[in-house]
């Protein structure tokens, strides 16, 4: 992985997903050199010089965004409002949930990549999705012609969000595919954490029943395939995906885009220094994502976030990729995944090493590549699903 910051694999984690993801060489070396010298205090030291740094450059470009739009220059005003969305999310990533301004700073995120979806004709609408007493939020990408579609929903990980799913272009490849994407900022992540409150818990399907519902219910407006929706989850989504796959048997297929097996195994050895955090502020980001009082209300909480005698109740296509060299999650989980999902009729493992490339996590050092691998792999099997080539699906039980 390219180390801008070469003592800080946290830090260096935003220039990378930046530059896979649309962000120009030149504005990320603009954004990151002003803090070279902050990056080597540590993950934690210095992380609102960063966002400062980063959003000077994201303000340089909104300034030009705005202008454009006065004279009526749409294409070039939405692609540099993207540009500056992209930047304030990741420097927004990596703030301490106790910052004051971080609110602020994601719902900034939001409102630029807005801009850009309105002046670009970005075939995507913000959703919402009824959840218990609340309501999910979303974008939903349409898959051009008029359907029904194969639909993915989409989920976060640990510290990521909607607009980063969108950033990722994954869901732009699942329409060339002829697949539309549901992304959904689950409790605990995204928007449901920042701006709503809602907080994480282990069982998963309980939002992806949710999901589903809506998707039910609004299948003619959004021209999608009630019957054939899959399910992508990226590094914790590792986990949350395939505990819903499990569980729900009107899932179709599922992806785990980075393998999670015992999540609340890495958490007892990050408490013991090994591997690497995924953010700054680790434990408190933890607790915050739970709701956690303390750091034993945290491990009570998460005690039950592994796929053991879980994995064994995939009965749908399972596909597991992971990175060789992933630092934060290692990748024996993968294979302990890939092991135990003895009745999914069509598992695969992929793991990413040199000389390929996409060998870290969640392959964000080649991401582009990667995704569009998953998303061949997407389309392929809800063709083959549409073909009757796997038996249906035994019904999961609670």
């Amino acid at each position: 992985m390219f180390m801008y910051f070469p003592d800080n694999y946290v830090w260096s984690m935003a220039p990378v997903a930046a530059l896979n993801c649309g962000g120009l060489i030149d504005e990320v070396d603009r954004a990151c050199k002003p803090v070279l010298l902050a990056s080597q205090r540590g993950d934690d030291a210095g992380t609102e010089e960063l966002y400062a740094a980063w959003e000077a450059v994201a303000d340089r470009l909104v300034a030009k965004a705005e202008d454009d739009e006065a004279r009526g220059r749409r294409i070039g005003a939405g692609e540099t409002y993207y540009r500056a969305s992209l930047y304030t999310s990741q420097a927004e990533r990596l703030q301490s949930p106790f910052w004051p301004g971080r609110n602020a700073a994601y719902q900034k995120s939001i409102d630029l990549l807005l801009k850009h979806v309105e002046l670009s004709g970005v075939p995507l609408t913000t959703v919402e999705i009824p959840f218990e007493d609340a309501s999910l939020p979303g974008y939903f990408y349409r898959a051009p012609g008029e359907g029904p579609h194969p639909v993915v929903i989409q989920w976060n990980g640990l510290d990521s969000t909607k607009e980063m799913m969108f950033y990722s272009g994954f869901p732009r490849m699942l329409a060339e595919r002829g697949v539309s994407t549901l992304m959904v900022d689950t409790p605990g992540s995204g928007e449901a954490l920042r701006l709503r409150g809602l907080t994480a818990r282990y069982d998963t399907e309980v939002w992806a029943g949710a999901i589903i519902d809506w998707l039910e219910a609004n299948a003619e407006a959004l021209a999608v395939d009630p019957d054939a929706i899959g399910i992508v989850g990226w590094s914790l989504g590792g986990y949350y995906a395939p505990r819903a796959l499990a569980f729900e048997p009107r899932l179709k297929l599922g992806v785990a885009w980075g393998a999670n097996h015992d999540w609340a195994a890495v958490q007892q050895a990050r408490r013991n220094r090994e591997g690497e955090n995924p953010v700054p502020h680790y434990w408190d980001h933890v607790k915050w994502v739970w709701g956690a009082a303390d750091l034993d209300d945290f491990f009570e909480k998460t005690k039950g976030m592994h796929l053991n005698g879980v994995a064994e109740r995939i009965t749908a296509p399972l596909f597991i990729t992971h990175g060789a060299n992933d630092r934060q999650i290692p990748v024996k989980y993968a294979h302990e995944t890939y092991e135990q999902a003895v009745d999914s009729p069509k598992r695969e493992l992929r793991i990413f090493d040199d000389p390929e490339g996409g060998t870290e996590h969640i392959s964000i050092d080649h991401m582009a590549y990667v995704a569009s691998i998953i998303a061949d792999w997407v389309a392929e099997t809800f063709g083959e699903l549409a073909t009757g080539a796997f038996p249906e699906r035994a019904a999961a039980t609670a």
